[in-house]
Order: structure tokens, then C-alpha cells, then sequence
């Protein structure tokens, strides 16, 4: 059996001008792996295709501009060159011609290039979506392979050209953002009553990950954080951000532009959740004038955890001190439970001045020492402390654990655990901005 593939391309009043033939098969008897098409023959298929059309196209479009499309003057040639233009299916040597601009009008140049115009950046739209795409979830390399794999490119891309590419698309997608500000809080409240019924709230969730930087001297140093969020609407629809702390210059826009995409409204409630970090705090803030900033509880109890096990191994002498700072621990918790920092603060004075003895033990010191800076952290977050528990009971969000997902895939799955490679700045940023939001 023969099965003949064919392109035929039609004019507009509908007759054929071209019958171009693809690909002749040849079947035998019936095995499963001569069952339909092979993965060559579809990339044969694919390729043929391709290149029927874009022949077909290119001529075409070189002849409405061979004449002047105002005097209708038959314009001069002044020679051709070679342009290599990408697709998903193959790349294409296109014959690009130069010609003279006609005299009828005036023109800062004397010829141009019609074809070189217009396709200015010489990879096609799709195959640039493609890259970003696949370089947002797994390493350049690995993107090159799968694209080569299924697709009728071959040595059309490498590692280095997907990297360029991923580059110039995170540079446009940050170009269309607006300029940074401060506040975000348009309007007066006269405005916002003024506006729709908003949906229900929006819960927003940022954490953050470090990542090995390329500029890094040793394993102690050379790290960068990149901060992480994601969005959920109440349902249950989400959208995914990242942004490199330090480097990138608009970070409130791209969280404001995240919101404003999922139609947050300036009446609208907004949950924010987040570790309590400097950088993180400060991105959240002037979003939304209802917006309710909550410190992650998540945090507290880690950081509890850690005092609590360092209480346990106290010497044996300080027997009675090990049980007073077990209690009063537990009490922080518990006053943190339910939104009472001030008697948690009080406490933790009372637990430091037990600890602060004369010749104190090397564990003493530690747990005094990491005490005073829970201190510290609950003091510069007080605002942001709800009752949890209350929270908790009317089934409302209190920690940041719906955010591990989107960390998990912007940051440790890329550029940590799976891929054991080292990031610039640029490059994590990027491909952050660059990566699927939904």
C-alpha cells in the first residue's frame, strides 16, 4: 500500500495553482509499529508542509511590494540577501530582495528590505512561546532535547539560543508593566463605595527560596533569593509570581498587575500571608486599601519548634530551668494562638531574665540568644498578628502552605534540586517572568 501526501494550494477564486507532494509512504503487512503514521513521517509531514507554505507566502508578500503602493510605479531592485527566519517546524533560508524606494513620496532611506521589516526578530512567535515555556520548567539543555525530539528542527536551536530567546521575552514582558510606585491606592473612598459588588476575597501567599548564584566563591556565599507567590481566588482558581529580591526594579507593579488580572477592585478584600521578612512585608503593602496583612503561622510555630527543642536539651543541673522555659514557651505559643502579643512579649522578658544567670551553660546562651531574636521578629511584626485561633475556626487561611507548591516549582524544582546548575540574576528573574502564571 502507497499513501501519497499532498499540499495544493488554491487561488482565491477557489482553482489550484499548486500541488506540491509531501511525503510517499509505503505500507506492508499490518504490524504494530507500521500502524499510522511513524514519528519521522509526522515530522517529515510537518516539515513539508511547513515549507510548501512559507515558499508560498513569501512569494506572494514580495510581490505586492514589488510596486509602489501609492503611485502603483513598479519599484527597482537592488539586490537580495539570505535571511534565516525559525519556525516549529523547521528553519528557513528566506530570500529577502532590496529594493529602491519609489520617488513619489519622500523616505529617510533609499531602499529597504520588505521581508527583513517584517520579520524583524527571525524566530517565529510559537517557537518562542515553546522555548520559554519548557526553559521556565527544566534547564536550557533539556528544552533543546525535547524540542528536537518531537518537533522538525533538528540543529535549528541550542542551549545558548534558548537562553537569548527566554532573555528577550522576560525583557518585553517586563517592558509592558507600568512604572513602579509606592502606593496603589487610587481614588478616595467616596469612589470605591461607588464601584460594582466585588467577588469574594482574594488570598495571596509569598515565600521565599535561595538559589545558587553563578558569581558564588564558595558554598557559603554566592546565594540570592527569589521571592515567590501565588494568588487564589475563593474558587479555587490561582495565578503564580516570582521576582528576585534586589534585582528586580518592579516588584509591587508585577503583584498589583497579578491582582489586578484576577479583577481585584479597590473595594475588594484582600488577604495577604507572607513570612514577615523585610522584602517580602514591603511588597505587599499599598496594594489595596482593604487589604489584611497576616503574619504566616507557619513561622512562629518553626521558630517555637526550635526553642522548644533547645530547651529539652538543657543540662541536667539546670533540671528546674529546663521545665520553666518548656512552660513559658508553651504560653508564648499559646498567647500567639490568639492574637495576644503583648502577653507573649511579657513573657518572653520573663523567660530572657530566667536565662540570663550568672555563669550561664553553652545552651543557655544559645536559647537566650535565639529568644531574643523571636523577640525581635514578633515586635517588628505585631501588626500582622491575628487571633489564629478565631481564624481558624471560621475556616479562614493562616499559613502560607498553599504557596509551597508554587516554590516548590519556580524555585526548587528549577533552579535548586532538580537542576544543579548556578543562576545570574538576570537569568532566575527571567525565567520567573517568563514561566506559566496559571
Amino acid at each position: 500500500m502507497k499513501v501519497k501526501v499532498q499540499v495544493i494550494i488554491e487561488s482565491d477564486g477557489g482553482t489550484a495553482e499548486t500541488v506540491e507532494n509531501i511525503v510517499c509512504l509505503e505500507r506492508g503487512a499490518l504490524q504494530p509499529e507500521n500502524l499510522g503514521l511513524t514519528f519521522a513521517e509526522a515530522k517529515a509531514i510537518l516539515a513539508g508542509a511547513q515549507k510548501t507554505m512559507v515558499d508560498r507566502q513569501i512569494t506572494d508578500y514580495l510581490k505586492q511590494q514589488a510596486c509602489c503602493p501609492h503611485c502603483g510605479r513598479r519599484r527597482l531592485r537592488k539586490g537580495h540577501h539570505i535571511l534565516v527566519y525559525r519556525t516549529p517546524f523547521g528553519k528557513f533560508r528566506l530570500r529577502s530582495l532590496r529594493l529602491y524606494h519609489c520617488v513619489c513620496q519622500p523616505q529617510s532611506t533609499r531602499t529597504f528590505s520588505p521581508l527583513a521589516h517584517l520579520l524583524s526578530e527571525r524566530t517565529a512567535p510559537e517557537l518562542l512561546y515553546l522555548e520559554s515555556k519548557f526553559s521556565s520548567l527544566m534547564s536550557y539543555g533539556l528544552s533543546v532535547q525535547l524540542l528536537q525530539e518531537v518537533l522538525p528542527i533538528e540543529d535549528a536551536i541550542n542551549a545558548a539560543t534558548v537562553r537569548n530567546h527566554v532573555y528577550a521575552v522576560g525583557q518585553r514582558i517586563d517592558a509592558e508593566l507600568g512604572d513602579e510606585q509606592v502606593f496603589f491606592n487610587d481614588g478616595c473612598e467616596r469612589d470605591w463605595e461607588q464601584l460594582a459588588r466585588p467577588d469574594m476575597p482574594l488570598t495571596v501567599g509569598l515565600d521565599g527560596g535561595y538559589v545558587h548564584s553563578c558569581a558564588q566563591r564558595s558554598r557559603k556565599h554566592g546565594w540570592f533569593e527569589v521571592i515567590a507567590g501565588k494568588s487564589v481566588t475563593d474558587d479555587g482558581t490561582s495565578k503564580r509570581f516570582a521576582f528576585v529580591n534586589n534585582y528586580d526594579e518592579k516588584p509591587k507593579r508585577r503583584v498589583f498587575e497579578v491582582l489586578k488580572s484576577q479583577g481585584m477592585q479597590p473595594n475588594q478584600q484582600v488577604t495577604f500571608l507572607s513570612d514577615g521578612g523585610d522584602t517580602v512585608r514591603d511588597s505587599q503593602l499599598y496594594l489595596n486599601p482593604n487589604a489584611e496583612h497576616i503574619l504566616d503561622w507557619f513561622q512562629l510555630t518553626m521558630r517555637l519548634t526550635v526553642m522548644r527543642q533547645m530547651a529539652k536539651g538543657l543540662s541536667v543541673a539546670g533540671t528546674e530551668l529546663r521545665e520553666i522555659a518548656l512552660k513559658e514557651l508553651e504560653r508564648i505559643k499559646w498567647f500567639l494562638w490568639h492574637g495576644n502579643v503583648f502577653r507573649a512579649l511579657e513573657t518572653m522578658d520573663d523567660l530572657a531574665m530566667d536565662l540570663d544567670r550568672e555563669e550561664p551553660t553553652a545552651k543557655e546562651v544559645t536559647l537566650l540568644k535565639k529568644l531574643e531574636e523571636f523577640e525581635t521578629y514578633i515586635r517588628n511584626n505585631a501588626g500582622f498578628i491575628p487571633n489564629y485561633g478565631k481564624r481558624w475556626r471560621y475556616g479562614e487561611t493562616i499559613s502560607t502552605a498553599f504557596v509551597e507548591s508554587t516554590v516548590n516549582q519556580v524555585v526548587s524544582k528549577r533552579m535548586v534540586k532538580k537542576q544543579q546548575m548556578r543562576w545570574s540574576q538576570r537569568g532566575a528573574i527571567c525565567c520567573s517572568r517568563s514561566a506559566p502564571v496559571s
